[in-house]
């Protein structure tokens, strides 16, 4: 078989190697791109859990907000509980001191008493008993004031556990709901979680069939680099043959060609320049 033969058998064997490997790199291709795909669905998922971690933690930042401020107002409730239970405990005091007489009617009294002084002349004696009751009154009237300002002190005091108390609600319920909103995000966060691993191991496995893919092409490559060095070598064994053959073949037309101009010298018959600088490279004179 000829070089030239064996040469074409070559290139037809390397067009059926490049075709197998073709073939091989798209498969390898395919399953890079799905396990791309798989990588970036991991990705979103990654940032799906940064999401929901963030909404979880601002969730229990604010459960701890809402609980200190709750467990402030039922502080301060209870202080204020207390607060009313001593006042409470000071009108008892105050309310055994109370007089028997209504309030109106010592008003009423105290009032009288004090249009006579302005408006009456009076001796030196009974102004003063009428002063010394004046104060008399005054005394019990205070008492009636002192309950009336406990009373007052009292309703205001609940009036603020009513709105502390509101207030605590309001804090209680913002916080079973932002517990509630934590715990869905960390229970969505963790099927997250779940669901990444499951994603990631699928990209490894493909990466893992697209190395194992790749690695068939080897002995393809390996196959294909020795089919080129073989042509290569067959080429230049040829091109060599050909230089050859082209020497042999133009010694022998000069050697023609010399036989040629010895015989027209000998005839006497005048050379052509070629024919002169032919004989004279052989060293023959004219």
């Amino acid at each position: 078989m000829s070089k030239r033969q064996r040469i074409e058998e070559l290139d037809e064997k390397l067009s059926l190697l490049e075709g197998q490997k073709g073939k091989i790199e798209n498969e390898a291709g395919e399953w890079a791109e799905k396990r791309d795909r798989r990588n970036e669905r991991f990705k979103e998922i990654r940032d799906e859990i940064i999401e929901l971690k963030h909404e979880r933690d601002k969730a229990n930042e604010r459960v701890k907000e809402l609980k200190q401020k709750r467990d402030e107002a039922r502080a301060k409730i209870k202080r204020k509980i207390e607060e009313i239970k001593s006042i409470r405990q000071e009108v008892k005091a105050v309310a055994d001191k109370k007089p028997s007489q209504a309030f109106q009617s010592l008003q009423e009294q105290f009032d009288n008493i004090e249009w006579k002084i302005q408006t009456t002349s009076l001796s030196l004696q009974e102004e003063k008993e009428l002063v010394e009751q004046v104060k008399q009154i005054e005394i019990q009237l205070n008492v009636y004031r002192k309950l009336e300002q406990l009373k007052h002190k009292i309703l205001d005091l609940q009036t603020e556990i009513n709105a502390l108390q509101a207030e605590g609600k309001s804090c209680h319920d913002g916080l079973t709901r932002m517990a509630q909103k934590s715990q869905e995000c960390h229970q969505k966060m963790l099927e997250k979680i779940e669901e990444s691993k499951k994603v990631k191991a699928e990209a490894d496995s493909l990466h893992q069939t697209f190395v194992q893919t790749r690695e068939k092409e080897k002995p393809i490559r390996e196959e294909i680099a020795n089919v080129l060095d073989q042509m290569r070598q067959f080429r230049g064994e040829m091109r060599e043959e050909e230089a050859i053959e082209k020497k042999q073949s133009e010694e022998a037309i000069r050697s023609e060609l010399e036989q040629q101009a010895r015989e027209k010298l000998k005839r006497g018959e005048k050379l052509t320049w070629e024919e002169f600088q032919l004989l004279a490279e052989k060293g023959i004179d004219e």
